[in-house]
């Protein structure tokens, strides 16, 4: 059984992993073999692919800032509900996204899976302004 107040405390340090712009450190709060998928996309399989992913993200929004809205958790599985705000890197328009994630975590508190989630169609109405 995982300790919620650590879980609490793993989040509070991913979403500060996240405001560093570092796909590096975001990737690190993963398991070597950890995956996310977003939005029933491919998956990102592998903490080196992770870290693609993150990058993606600071490319499109390179002001991008995340912050913690809630988390849940039951044994091993937590959802991160999480709402981050920016401009687009093409438009240059505000953005203010909200979604969540939904980890299975490891006995030492890294990503097994994330299963991803946020609205993409209201993501591309903001960017497109």
């Amino acid at each position: 059984m995982i300790d919620p107040k650590a879980v609490a405390e793993m989040a509070a340090h991913y979403t500060a992993a996240w405001n560093s712009k570092s796909a590096e450190a975001v990737a690190s709060f993963y398991a070597e073999d950890g995956e996310i998928i977003i939005n029933r996309g491919e998956p990102w399989n592998g903490r080196s692919r992770v870290q693609d992913m993150a990058a993606g993200f600071y490319a499109d929004v390179p002001d991008l800032t995340l912050t913690c809205d809630d988390l849940r958790v039951s044994g091993t599985h937590a959802i991160f509900v999480w709402s981050f705000t920016g401009h687009d890197a093409g438009t240059g328009n505000p953005l203010h996204v909200r979604g969540w994630e939904e980890w299975e975590l490891t006995e030492n508190l890294k990503v097994a899976a994330s299963r991803g989630w946020f609205d993409a169609d209201d993501y591309a109405r903001q960017a497109a302004g």
